[in-house]
């Protein structure tokens, strides 16, 4: 199979499968090895790029998987606003955002954080899967630890939790606070 086919076959397998495709299964499936399944994605990821196209192939920590570009999201939220139900609430993304940078986290560490209570919204984020029970802290109550999962970073498109963006903490200052 010359690398144009590799290529074809590649792409109708990310494009079929909902679900991001480890290189190793991409090879087996294709009978090559996984070096040159990573060449071929890398060719397929320019391809994309350069043609301006609407879809990307990306990697995310299980492997590789095509979509839409994030720019397009507007857009697409308009076109299936049917399904804008299933987006996540602002109380989420914020438990969600301490969850990434603190984490393993636990519920009362998190509600300190927003100053209200969060148990609803990590029940929800759990059975979403995006976030998961890490374990329990040492000490009185031996709280609930709460980390993400690979969804997360599936669902933001993220290769792994270095590439959030680095967090800029400048607090505002405060009335009669005066710089000397």
């Amino acid at each position: 199979m010359d690398l144009t086919e590799q290529k074809k076959a590649i792409e109708a397998i990310l494009f079929l499968n909902e679900e991001p495709m480890q290189a190793s299964r991409l090879a087996g499936a294709l009978e090559l090895s996984a070096e040159e399944v990573k060449k071929a994605v890398l060719e397929l990821q320019a391809e994309f790029k350069s043609a301006s196209r609407g879809l990307q192939i990306f990697e995310t920590a299980e492997g590789y998987q095509m979509g839409t570009h994030p720019e397009l999201a507007p857009v697409l939220e308009r076109a299936f606003s049917e399904d804008i139900s299933s987006n996540l609430t602002t109380a989420a993304l914020e438990v969600l955002a301490i969850i990434a940078y603190k984490q393993p986290v636990t519920r009362i560490e998190i509600e300190s954080i927003r100053g209200v209570r969060s148990e609803q919204v990590l029940i929800n984020l759990v059975k979403r899967k995006l976030i998961k029970v890490a374990g329990r802290k040492e000490g009185p109550g031996r709280p609930l630890l709460y980390c993400t999962t690979a969804d997360f970073l599936k669902y933001f498109g993220l290769k792994d939790l270095d590439e959030l963006p680095e967090l800029n903490l400048e607090l505002p200052e405060t009335e009669g606070e005066q710089e000397h």
